[in-house]
C-alpha cells in the first residue's frame, strides 16, 4: 500500500518549524539552529529514515516533560587550543551539535585540527548537519554520536550498541560537497516501519527476530535487534564509536543512552580539519574533483545506471524539494497540524497530495 505524501512549500515549512520551537519556549537563536537541523534532514533524508520535521512532536513532549532543557548551558569543562570537553546539560541536541562543530572549527583554525567531545546531550538528528557546517569555514567535518542499544553484537541476539551514526563532509569544486551521513546499522527502525506500512518485505540483513533468526518481515523485525553494516565489521565500528563518544566523555555507553527518558545520556565527538593548514583550499577542491572523476570512470554493474559519490543522492533530493516543495508523510502532516493547534500557532498548509 502506497504511503500518501503531502507537498509543502519549503520556506513556509522552515518558518513554521522556527515558530513551533519558539512556542515550546525555545529562544529565537536556538530555535533557528534546531530548525536548521530539522530542515536539512527533511530535505536530504528519505522520509522513512525518521529524521526531519517529524521530530517536532517528540521534541515538544520531551521539552514539556523537562527531559530536554532549552537554553541549557553549553559548558566547556576543560580545553586546550585543540581540544575541548563540553557538558551539554540535557540541552537540545541539534543546537548542541552545531555549537560543538563551531567550537571544533575555531580550534582547527588555530591548530590545524580541533576536537570537541560532548557529554550529557540529547538526540542531535542527522550527522550530516554539523559536518556540513564545517564546510562553510573551509574545513573537513567529522561527527560521531552514540545512541540507544538497538544493534546486536556480532553473534548475539540482544541490543547492546546503538546505530551510532557517523558524518564526514569534504568540500569539492563542483555543485555539491561529498557528505557521508550514515548509521552503522544496515537500516533503522524508521525504514522498517515504512516497509511495514507499505506491506513490503525488507532485506534479510536489516534485523533479526527476538529469537535471533533472520527475517524479511518488518513486523517481526521491529521486535528484535538491528544488524550492523558488513556483519561483524559494523558491530565493531559501532562499539568503537561508543568508545570515541560515551566512554571517552566519561558518560553513558552501550545500554545507558536513552535508558532514562529524563536523561538521554548521549555523547558526541566533533572533529574539524582546517584544509588551509595542509594546502590551499582551491588545491584541495581540485584534487577532490579529480578523485570524483576517477571514481565515476568505473564501469557500471548490471542493475545500476550510474556511479554516485556520498551525498550526491541527498543533494539531488534537496534540490528537487527546494524547487517543488518538501514531501511530508500524510501521517506526519496531520501530527504537525495537531501540534500547531496545541501550541496555538497557525498551520498554513493546504493538503496538496503528491501524485
Amino acid at each position: 500500500m502506497s504511503i500518501e505524501l503531502i507537498r509543502v512549500p519549503v520556506d513556509a515549512l522552515d518558518a513554521f518549524v522556527v515558530q513551533a520551537f519558539e512556542a515550546m519556549g525555545v529562544a529565537p537563536d536556538e530555535a533557528r539552529l534546531c530548525a536548521n537541523g530539522l530542515m536539512q534532514s527533511e530535505l536530504r533524508c528519505l522520509p522513512g529514515q525518521g529524521q526531519g520535521v517529524r521530530r517536532l512532536p517528540t521534541y515538544h513532549k520531551r521539552i514539556s516533560n523537562g527531559w530536554i532543557i532549552p537554553g541549557a548551558p553549553f559548558e566547556v569543562l576543560k580545553e586546550t587550543p585543540a581540544l575541548a570537553l563540553v557538558d551539554a546539560h540535557n540541552g537540545l541536541g541539534s543546537a548542541v551539535a552545531q555549537k560543538g562543530m563551531d567550537l571544533a572549527v575555531s580550534k582547527a583554525k588555530q591548530c590545524g585540527v580541533g576536537t570537541v567531545v560532548v557529554r550529557n546531550s540529547t538526540h542531535y538528528g542527522s550527522s550530516g548537519v554539523p559536518v556540513r557546517r564545517a564546510l562553510k569555514q573551509g574545513c573537513i567535518g567529522v561527527a560521531f554520536t552514540n545512541a540507544g542499544p538497538e544493534m546486536a553484537p556480532w553473534g548475539g541476539i540482544d541490543g547492546r550498541v546503538g546505530t551510532n551514526p557517523w558524518g564526514i563532509a569534504a568540500p569539492t569544486g563542483g555543485d555539491f560537497p561529498v557528505v557521508l551521513d550514515i548509521a552503522i546499522t544496515t537500516a533503522g527502525k524508521g525504514m522498517m516501519l515504512w516497509y511495514d506500512r507499505e506491506g513490503k518485505k525488507m532485506p534479510l540483513d536489516w534485523a533479526i527476530t527476538p529469537d535471533g533468526e533472520e527475517t524479511d518481515n518488518p513486523t517481526a523485525a521491529l521486535k528484535g535487534a538491528l544488524l550492523g553494516i558488513g556483519g561483524h565489521k559494523g558491530y565493531g565500528l559501532a562499539m568503537m564509536t561508543d568508545v570515541l563518544t560515551g566512554v571517552i566523555a566519561g558518560a553513558g555507553f552501550g545500554l545507558a543512552p536513552y535508558a532514562n527518558p529524563a536523561k538521554q545520556d548521549v555523547s558526541h565527538t566533533f572533529i574539524a580539519l582546517d584544509i588551509d593548514w595542509f594546502m590551499p583550499l582551491e588545491t584541495f577542491c581540485a584534487r577532490m574533483d579529480d578523485f570524483i572523476a576517477e571514481i565515476k570512470t568505473s564501469k557500471v554493474r548490471p542493475g545500476f545506471s550510474e556511479i554516485l559519490v556520498p551525498g550526491e543522492v541527498d543533494f539531488r533530493r534537496e534540490q528537487a524539494y527546494l524547487a517543488s516543495g518538501a514531501q511530508l508523510d500524510s501521517v506526519i502532516f496531520d501530527e504537525l497540524a495537531a501540534l500547531a493547534t496545541e501550541l496555538g500557532i497557525a498551520f498554513p498548509f493546504a493538503r496538496e497530495v503528491v501524485e
